[in-house]
């Protein structure tokens, strides 16, 4: 059920590799191989099902035989997207963020195979799911299997010689967001908290520690960026995604000093630029998280009420409401 979607390996040079998955909508991640001298190999992140995992590590095993054993795993942040595959690399160190277990916990892969199952329990979110990935993934095959090893901060790997340094830049994204960075080959793989070519979505927020994060990444000597959706780019890209962030902060808080509902103030952030990126309804995401900041939490939209509106955007509304409504979204 795959096979319309374009799924490559790419040598970036430097012992480096990454797999890109299509257009980076959703659920089609990205992940990426890191080789040191003496056949040990590191792997960022896993994939949404089994089957594309397994597809993904016989692709790198092709290219590098040491990849028959992965000897660590480092999850970027608990999105299925990123880990439902971990249990299909046998006997790796799985290493990720004490905030990333926690979630992975929380949110384990029976509860998508639920939603999928019976969407009709999960309001607008199992309609959303179900529209946006639970119709084209084969959850099936997926497994549970958090990190055995955590860490807050920072940590410094060794693989075969070469140093590999993890830096927690979360909450943004998810609460745990990492990036892993390999100083001598200039190169840094971002999970989620890169979005190429996609609107970006705050599950956790908030959005100024997000653009701090890509303050940090614009920040390292690096050259390629790995991001966690989309195709592979450099720091112009991590650029023009700080400068989305910091458009939707900027118009948010004025949408929000104007007395607009966050409803609202989504259509009127949302349609004002960036509408060439896709996975447009993320922005009512995003604006409704800016609000929640705004107001100290007194607006506090539920994950169902963010993902009715965020299936009226997707379906061409052009405002929260039905009807005439006279409202100031456009």
């Amino acid at each position: 059920m795959y096979e319309d979607t374009k799924r490559e390996l790419q040598d970036l040079g430097n012992g480096l590799y990454a797999w890109v998955q299509g257009d980076g909508s959703w659920g089609w991640s990205n992940s990426g191989l890191i080789t040191g001298d003496d056949d040990r190999v590191l792997m960022v992140d896993t994939l949404f099902t089994g089957r594309l995992t397994a597809d993904m590590l016989e692709a790198y095993r092709r290219a590098v035989p040491a990849a028959e054993t992965i000897d660590v795993l480092v999850n970027t942040h608990s999105n299925g997207d990123h880990t439902y595959g971990n249990h299909l690399v046998k006997g790796a160190r799985i290493i990720g963020s004490t905030a990333c277990l926690e979630e992975m916990e929380e949110r384990p892969a029976t509860v998508v195979q639920e939603v999928v199952a019976h969407p009709e329990k999960f309001g607008a979110y199992g309609r959303f799911f179900t529209e946006t990935m639970g119709s084209r993934f084969d959850f099936s095959d997926i497994g549970h299997l958090p990190p055995d090893e955590t860490f807050d901060g920072t940590r410094t790997l060794e693989i075969g010689g070469r140093r590999i340094e993890l830096t927690e830049l979360g909450p943004a994204h998810t609460r745990g967001d990492i990036v892993i960075h390999v100083p001598d080959a200039r190169t840094v793989y971002t999970g989620d908290l890169v979005f190429h070519g996609g609107h970006p979505i705050i599950w956790a927020g908030p959005i100024g520690n997000w653009i701090a994060a890509c303050d940090h990444i614009l920040g390292l000597d690096v050259d390629i960026v790995v991001p966690g959706h989309g195709a592979v780019c450099g720091k112009p890209e991590v650029q023009a995604l700080r400068d989305y962030l910091t458009h939707v902060e900027t118009g948010t808080t004025k949408a929000h000093e104007a007395g607009l509902t966050w409803e609202e103030a989504a259509y009127e952030v949302g349609y004002d630029a960036f509408d060439s990126w896709l996975d447009r309804e993320r922005i009512v995401a995003n604006v409704a998280n800016v609000y929640r900041t705004l107001s100290g939490g007194r607006v506090d939209p539920t994950k169902d009420e963010i993902m009715a509106q965020m299936l009226r955007y997707r379906h061409g509304a052009e405002c929260p409401h039905d009807g005439p409504c006279g409202c100031h979204a456009h």
